[in-house]
């Protein structure tokens, strides 16, 4: 690249930010540029209340029968809420991002590890979604899920390139429309039976097959990526208590309200070996019911809800990655948005179970990690490129949890990768304190 062009693209990415705002990669947000507790509550209320949540709840409801199900949305939920809370008031308390955060703790070149593996993870999120979209899009109005993939992935992007204003605008429209349309379908769907057989629901064809651990995990892992990311969103906010009030709203509130919606509606359908990634699903009762406005709607609704969560995921991705590369998130919110729409077409998506399992095995010991660092046993903060006991931390952590999913899968991977890794690095902590004490 030649200084012209060079200083050409320096001259359009600083227009760009001066009409959109700084998203303040590299810095924390001075307290002049954070958003009010509406606005971060938006943000954070946009993220978990939608399609796919209900989905989750319509899996645990097939897997564990209704009030099984119902204790472990809660209790994952409540999990949810402090480990998230706790994550996201050091973003608040400090301005800075999740990425800035992990420089201090797992070192300067070490903390790339980290916010790059939970980038790429997000990254991988977006994709699955984008491709979620496209398939219930072509499977329900015989659209070629190619192009209705694309179609998804570029409106996507646009929303992220504004930054995490368009995640507060995204998340005004969404929400509402998900309280409206997921209740009315819960309520319509309940109103086919009773209350008391929703309740009793025992499971898919009267089998309950998921045990409460692996429950637990499946509600954690599903946001604990961009849980543990939380202070990308959590920084913007003004004080430690408007950040709790966002978190709140996002976990148990918004997810939760999904989940039930989903859990509800299978419950009381009761449909023998339900699909809640093909038709049954919130979406595909909107359409069963062959009214056109209502199919209408409900096209407009999937775009635009499944267009806050991932429009979130390409940002949490966007932003841990600009950090690594020294660039702009919204350069990388370009370059990601493209290669997250090329592996959405090769229907990525598919694998979401999977991926929650890997999720709840890697991923609760980094934020385990932090919050031990922060809250509990914060050593000496002497510079350097790597952080070994935070590396080693986190290995524990994994292997324990990998451990419990193959031989106590009664468990859960998730809550125990998190134990496991904070009592680790609390340990070894002590350990090296003890050992540069004088005799």
């Amino acid at each position: 690249m030649d200084h012209k062009t060079a200083t050409s693209l320096q001259e359009s990415e600083e227009q760009i930010e001066h009409l959109l705002g700084s998203e303040y990669e590299h810095e924390p947000v001075p307290p002049g540029a954070r958003h009010s507790t509406f606005s971060v509550t938006m943000v954070w209320a946009g993220f978990p209340m939608i399609i796919t949540g209900a989905m989750t709840g319509s899996l645990l409801v097939l897997g564990m029968g209704f009030s099984r199900a119902l204790t472990a949305m809660i209790l994952g939920n409540l999990f949810m809420l402090v480990y998230v809370g706790a994550l996201g008031h050091i973003g608040a308390r400090t301005g800075m991002n999740f990425a800035l955060i992990a420089s201090q703790i797992f070192g300067r070149k070490g903390y790339m590890l980290a916010s790059g593996l939970l980038s790429t993870l997000l990254l991988g999120w977006y994709a699955v979604q984008t491709g979620i979209t496209g398939a219930l899009v072509s499977s329900t109005y015989g659209l070629s899920y190619v192009g209705m993939t694309i179609l998804a992935g570029v409106l996507y992007i646009g929303i992220t390139f504004v930054g995490v204003k368009g995640l507060h605008w995204i998340g005004i429209v969404s929400v509402p429309l998900f309280v409206v349309l997921g209740g009315w379908v819960a309520l319509h769907a309940a109103s086919t039976t009773s209350w008391e057989a929703i309740l009793a629901y025992p499971g898919n064809n009267g089998v309950a097959t998921m045990s409460m651990g692996v429950g637990l995990t499946v509600v954690i892992a599903l946001f604990i990526d961009a849980g543990t990311v939380s202070a990308d969103f959590n920084r913007w906010a003004r004080t430690p208590a408007a950040s709790l009030i966002a978190t709140f709203s996002a976990f148990p509130v918004a997810n939760l309200v999904a989940m039930l919606v989903g859990g509800v509606m299978t419950a009381a359908l009761a449909v023998p070996d339900a699909n809640p990634f093909g038709a049954d699903n919130m979406f595909g009762y909107m359409n069963t019911m062959q009214i056109g406005w209502l199919s209408v709607l409900a096209f407009v609704f999937l775009y635009l809800n499944l267009g806050s969560v991932c429009s979130h995921c390409l940002y949490n991705a966007a932003t841990g990655w600009s950090r690594i590369t020294g660039t702009h998130m919204r350069v990388m919110a370009v370059v990601l948005g493209v290669i997250g729409i090329a592996i959405a077409a090769g229907n990525v998506w598919a694998f979401f179970i999977a991926w929650l399992s890997l999720l709840g095995i890697i991923v609760p010991p980094i934020g385990a990690i932090i919050l031990v660092d922060t809250y509990v046993s914060r050593p000496a903060d002497i510079p350097a490129d790597w952080k070994p006991r935070a590396f080693v931390a986190w290995a524990i952590g994994s292997v324990v949890a990998f451990a419990v999913e193959h031989f106590a899968p009664g468990l859960s991977t998730a809550i125990s990768a998190a134990v496991v890794a904070g009592i680790a690095y609390w340990a070894l902590c002590g350990f090296a304190t003890r050992a540069v004490q004088p005799a």
